[in-house]
């Protein structure tokens, strides 16, 4: 649920039904609300934040309640169900598994294990030669770090440093929230790490200096690893690696290309690994099967997770092999790794994102997406300050004209009035709306979810 706010809100709903919507009782109704007082009272509270529509089931991109009212779903459950909800083939492959009666090996050896990473690793480029599987993307991000200072340790860094960025968010764990960018995220570790150093995050709107010229992701880069050396940061024998979430969440805003591509020059010369948490853009999402490979660069390790499988825990560190096989035999290991059920629903998503050719359809389909946000931006120049993301990646950002500063209410109104209307959005708290739907949503429920978005955003700006 939305923190703070009343449901009363949402009792006056005017009833919908279109070809992919119905909504005609309150929001949330009765029984619904008899389950989200239940979750108040013995769940943590901070496992909620997200609009209060109770789920009950959910089929390739709807969302269905106890009570039939159907939502087009643009959340992808914040973009894990990459190949629909509910997929056949993975149902299937889950069936598969129960049927053998095999729920559960830990490090013993199974055949769909062995299966699943050889497609895995054959499925994704060539520098990357063997897998490490989790259950978490905040654990894959945890790995990677260890790996990273391991491996540096071996090759003769003195010191395990992690360049990571401002606002950055790589998981909830206490390791992963050290190298993420937000300090008050931060503060209940107590303590900081030493060996970790955050660079600002180049967003669009920090690259023009005060007269209004506008800085080059080159320059910027240069200039933002040059403080860290004034500091007497020492590259060649201190940094072990680059922590890069694949973009910025909360907004998605990818890097600029020549600042990345700077800084992959900059790693190399400095012997850093480069790792990029690919845990909300893998698998299609932005058209791509990774998102670095629209930036042009080759990362040493990529983290997985989240459309890894499209519905089951499963995550996975991939790299270089001599990067990978850097732990000693049993020193690393996970309770669920490469579980039984998630190896054959990991192997099931990847054959999908194969056959039903995927990430094309992601690539084709942010094309109808993007072009019709940017219309909508048009048409609302005076609160939409920007459209970002890729492929079926999308988000939308809102100013107060007013005042012209970021309009948290005015991003949490049309992700409140989008639910009224039968469509659900990331809420992210923040003055964006984020876009994701299964890279498997029919270009006409696309096109109705985008009304339904412009409509809310009318009907809230009047």
């Amino acid at each position: 649920m939305v923190k703070n706010k009343s449901f009363n809100r949402f009792k006056n709903i005017t009833k919908v039904e279109t070809r992919f919507r119905k909504i005609f009782t309150q929001i949330p109704s009765k029984n619904s609300l008899k389950v989200l007082e239940n979750l108040s009272k013995y769940e943590s509270k901070s496992m909620h934040g997200q609009l209060p529509v109770v789920w009950d089931r959910a089929k390739d991109f709807q969302v269905w309640d106890r009570n039939g009212n159907c939502w087009i779903d643009f959340t992808s459950t914040i973009f894990v169900t990459n190949v629909g909800h509910a997929n056949p083939r993975i149902k299937k492959a889950i069936q598969y598994v129960l049927d053998k009666d095999l729920l559960h090996s830990y490090t013993f050896a199974t055949e769909i294990r062995a299966k699943y990473l050889k497609k895995l690793i054959e499925f994704t480029p060539k520098q990357f030669e063997k897998a490490f599987l989790l259950s978490a993307g905040t654990e894959a991000t945890e790995c990677a770090v260890k790996l990273m200072r391991m491996y540096s340790h071996k090759k003769g860094k003195r010191r395990g440093g992690i360049i990571s960025f401002e606002d950055s968010m790589h998981g909830r764990t206490m390791g992963a929230q050290m190298i993420s960018g937000n300090e008050e995220k931060r503060k209940w570790i107590g303590y900081k790490d030493p060996n970790v150093y955050r660079l600002c995050f180049p967003y669009p709107w920090s690259l023009i200096d005060k007269a209004g010229n506008k800085i080059s992701g080159k320059d910027k880069f240069l200039k933002d690893i040059g403080k860290l050396a004034q500091e007497g940061v020492n590259f060649d024998k201190d940094i072990t690696g680059f922590m890069l979430e694949a973009y910025i969440g909360w907004g998605a805003v990818f890097y600029p290309l020549e600042y990345i591509q700077e800084l992959a020059i900059f790693a190399k010369e400095h012997n850093i690994l480069i790792c990029v948490d690919e845990i909300q853009g893998g698998f299609g999402r932005t058209g791509k099967l990774f998102v670095y490979q629209h930036y042009g660069i080759e990362p040493d390790l990529i983290c997985c997770g989240k459309g890894i499988s499209s519905s089951l825990p499963l995550s996975a560190v991939l790299g270089r092999k001599d990067i990978m096989d850097t732990p000693d035999i049993g020193s690393m290991s996970s309770t669920h790794s490469a579980n039984p059920i998630c190896c054959s629903v990991g192997l099931a998503n990847l054959e999908e994102l194969e056959e039903k050719k995927l990430i094309f359809e992601s690539e084709r389909k942010g094309i109808i997406l993007h072009n019709r946000l940017n219309e909508i931006k048009k048409k609302h120049k005076d609160r939409i300050t920007h459209i970002l993301g890729k492929g079926l990646l999308a988000a939308v950002l809102f100013t107060n004209p007013k005042i012209k500063e970021p309009d948290t209410e005015f991003a949490t109104k049309v992700c409140e009035r989008a639910m009224q209307k039968g469509l659900l959005l990331v809420y992210t708290g923040r003055e964006s709306i984020k876009i994701g739907p299964p890279l498997t949503i029919s270009d006409d429920a696309l096109i109705e979810g985008i009304d339904v978005i412009e409509e809310s955003i009318k009907e809230i700006d009047n």
